[in-house]
């Protein structure tokens, strides 16, 4: 066999082994998750934790010139090499689509986090109704406790820095109740690619080749927290966006400050009042009256910033994002953002807010 054909076959290998890989969530949990991937991700993040600047941006701004650049080159000759050009490209893919699984990727497959936590993910109506007042009332707390006014919005007082450090607060307060939940070696970065990110509609991304946790640096600051901790689930191995968001709440609502607390609980009590629009507007409009008004213009300052920047751009991205969810494993694709609330509203059934 010609060595040419070699990478594009282990290609095919490849996504014939990861369509057999969910039925093996404990080998993958016990052997890779809980294993080979703790090695890689402490090392990459002890590697370059310390580098104030994003390492898998520069190297994706590299690739990127360099793809442009091979095109460029080619463009003349690509119906005559048609078969070589495509079998380099299917080539590249490979090793791409190898070290994304191994180095990272692999964690979609891995067992369900309301397993291992023993919560349910289903809930009534009525169990999501009382979750979202006490929800309420619990934020109406929290942004009057820190504003002395329920007509002020809360300004996040730290800069993004200082917030990163103090993540790691809410971190271990949790592992002490989770184990599992233990961060090490910090890794997270404002991304280079902020504004393209705007416009794409992302908050930020886990880079699965270096382990370094990106977050755009330009969204409303009351949402960082909770933002970034997301992201910093995506690295301790935690694939599912659901649960990154659950996880990623959970040490902002944990964490000794209380602007941290504010930013975890009013992202939660947006996604209720969202699937309370949805699912019945008269009780929507009910319980958005008993939502304190200065948590109400947090809520507008962030629809204003999304709202600039909304162009086809993100419709398309979104798109293509919540196809590579649900093809590695994610049914709900995009929608699995919301389904957070799910475990959240299981998890405090027997737990005071």
């Amino acid at each position: 066999m010609k060595r040419k054909y070699i990478l594009p076959l282990l290609l095919l290998l490849q996504i014939i082994i990861l369509r057999i890989l969910p039925f093996f969530p404990e080998f993958i949990e016990r052997f890779y998750s809980n294993g080979l991937y703790l090695l890689i991700s402490h090392f990459s993040r002890i590697v370059l934790g310390w580098i104030p600047f994003s390492v898998g941006d520069c190297i994706y701004f590299v690739l990127i010139v360099l793809l442009i650049r091979w095109i460029w080159k080619n463009r003349k000759t690509w119906k005559q090499n048609w078969k070589d050009n495509l079998l380099r490209a299917l080539s590249v893919i490979s090793i791409f689509y190898f070290f994304f699984h191994v180095l990272w990727a692999l964690n979609y497959y891995r067992e369900p986090l309301f397993e291992k936590m023993k919560i349910k993910k289903d809930y009534t109506d009525a169990e999501l109704l009382v979750f979202t007042k006490k929800l309420i009332t619990k934020t109406n707390e929290i942004q009057f406790q820190i504003t002395k006014n329920d007509s002020s919005k809360i300004v996040f007082p730290y800069s993004q820095e200082q917030a990163f450090k103090m993540n790691l607060n809410g971190y271990q307060n949790l592992a002490k109740e989770y184990q599992f939940f233990r961060y090490q070696n910090l890794s997270i970065k404002k991304s280079l690619f902020s504004l393209p990110l705007t416009y794409m509609g992302f908050g930020g991304y886990l880079n699965p080749f270096t382990n370094e946790a990106q977050v755009n640096d330009l969204f409303p600051m009351y949402n960082f927290p909770a933002t970034s901790c997301h992201e910093m689930a995506h690295q301790m191995g935690y694939a599912s966006e659901s649960e990154c968001n659950f996880i990623g709440v959970l040490a902002t609502i944990n964490n000794n400050d209380l602007y941290y607390k504010y930013s975890g609980y009013s992202y939660t009590l947006s996604y209720c009042l969202g699937i309370w629009k949805f699912k019945n507007e008269k009780i929507f409009n009910e319980l958005k009256k008993t939502v304190h008004v200065g948590i109400l213009k947090n809520y507008q300052e962030s629809q204003d910033f999304w709202k600039q920047y909304d162009t086809f751009i993100d419709e398309g991205f979104h798109f293509l994002y919540d196809n590579f969810l649900k093809t590695n494993n994610q049914k709900d694709g995009i929608d699995s953002y919301s389904k957070f609330i799910d475990l959240m509203v299981n998890y405090y059934k027997t737990r005071k807010l």
